[in-house]
């Protein structure tokens, strides 16, 4: 028996395994910045660890942004959008474009993104 070369982390399935082998992001245009939020409460016992991972993580009605997720779930970048496309094709999250440039110009904004930022 071999031991696990990093103790304390679980394995992750492939990340072609998550996408169902899709590689396009959706056609929802999705985008670093997109605030994501869960379309239901909790209770999706039947769905995909990871899934539930980010269902849970984005309750309505702040959620998160796609790159704070993606950090979170220690998953690139490209591959959480398509992952993120297919739950919203399965009506499970809700998506928000980013802040138009005049909502991002309020420093006590600017500050709290900051701070929320050197959390991680």
């Amino acid at each position: 028996m071999t031991a696990d070369p990093q103790p304390g982390r679980r394995r992750r399935p492939r990340l072609y395994a998550l996408t169902d082998g899709r590689t396009a992001a959706s056609r929802h245009g999705l985008t670093m910045d997109t605030v994501i939020t869960a379309a239901a409460g909790p209770g999706h016992g039947s769905l995909p660890t990871e899934w539930q991972e980010i269902l849970a993580m984005c309750p309505s009605p702040n959620g998160r942004a796609v790159a704070e997720i993606a950090a979170r779930m220690r998953m690139r970048l490209t591959p959480m959008v398509v992952l993120l496309g297919e739950l919203l094709e399965r009506g499970l999250i809700r998506h928000r474009p980013p802040l138009d440039a005049s909502e991002t110009s309020n420093v006590h904004l600017l500050m709290k993104i900051r701070d929320n930022l050197a959390r991680l």
